[in-house]
């Protein structure tokens, strides 16, 4: 066994020791080694190669940015153009008095799955009507993004007055939720009703967002997409956010097994 993990360590080795001594090459030695490198430490073993010579990194000029040099937008067009393709979390709410809302938040997705619970994270700079109805009712909708809905989503993104009906707005279906009052969008292949556990305010004091972080209570999800409670990907067709006005589909895919 050392034998073939000083191999594959060393490339094409002629000689070894033993574990705690080196991989010879010729008569030159290169790395000490232990099999546990190998079978336990894949990027360590990675890393040994490239330090002796026996593997190469794609080579690369890498720019550094410290965040506090940084002004205006640049950070943020730096943070989204690297976190690609986010998932798109079209939320649904309602005001106390009751004008409904619908607006589109990239800064999205599910962070656990017993419950179910997402995030959300509206910017705090100026009135966001999303975020100040779900301080004031503590529900929301999530409205899955996909191809057949991507261009009413992109309506919805429009600023209006807090009295605007989005949903009436963009000529879209408010289809009333079971358990809670915020409405869901009827055109979609998928909606999730959650209920608020908590809003944490983050980032700049002026110019930072609130992390919404609420727990699903309802899925409702078109039977044609469903194998029990899996979801057909390629069905589904979802839709991601990159940066400016380019969005991607989720078609592209591909498995990789996860080790034991």
């Amino acid at each position: 066994m050392c034998e073939v993990i000083g191999r594959l360590i060393a490339g094409d080795c002629s000689a070894f020791r033993d574990r705690n001594a080196g991989v010879v090459v010729g008569a030159r030695e290169v790395a000490p080694f232990d099999p546990a490198i190998l079978l336990g430490d894949p990027v360590g073993w990675l890393t040994a190669r490239v330090a002796h010579g026996l593997a190469t990194l794609p080579s690369m000029e890498k720019s550094r940015f410290t965040v506090a040099d940084l002004t205006g937008a640049d950070p943020y067009k730096l943070a989204t153009g690297l976190v690609v393709p986010r998932p798109i979390g079209w939320i649904g709410s309602i005001s106390a008095d009751g004008v409904a809302n619908l607006a589109p938040y990239s800064f999205f997705n599910c962070v656990s799955g017993m419950p179910p619970t997402f995030v959300f994270s509206p910017g705090r700079g100026g009135r966001k009507d999303t975020l100040a109805n779900v301080r004031e009712v503590g529900e929301f909708t999530i409205n899955i993004v996909t191809t057949e809905v991507v261009e009413a989503m992109n309506a919805t993104a429009a600023s209006h007055a807090a009295d605007v009906d989005e949903f009436a707005e963009a000529g879209l279906t408010a289809a009333p939720s079971v358990s809670i009052r915020p409405p869901m969008v009827g055109e979609c292949r998928a909606n999730i009703e959650c209920v608020v556990t908590q809003i944490i305010d983050i980032g700049h004091p002026d110019h930072g967002s609130s992390l919404v972080i609420g727990e699903a209570v309802e899925f409702h999800i078109d039977a044609e997409l469903l194998d029990g409670t899996r979801i057909n990907q390629l069905d589904l067709k979802a839709i991601g956010r990159h940066v400016g006005n380019a969005y991607s589909n989720s078609t592209d895919l591909f498995e990789i097994a996860r080790p034991d």
